[in-house]
């Protein structure tokens, strides 16, 4: 019983870990799009965006 609490809290504090940083990508790209390269913020969701940035490291 004992292992099976620790399992389950070291997976949530996985699961924890990797929806801030998700979260922090997601923010990061809007204030560096948005704010620092002048465009709109939320079109960083757009997925033209994402191709045009993907053939240009190309």
């Amino acid at each position: 019983m004992r292992l099976n609490r620790y399992i389950l809290t070291t997976l949530v504090k996985i699961l924890i870990v990797i929806l801030l940083a998700m979260g922090m990508f997601i923010l990061g790209t809007m204030i560096g799009y948005g704010g620092i390269g002048g465009g709109m913020p939320l079109k960083v969701f757009y997925l033209g965006l994402w191709t045009h940035i993907l053939e240009f490291i190309k």
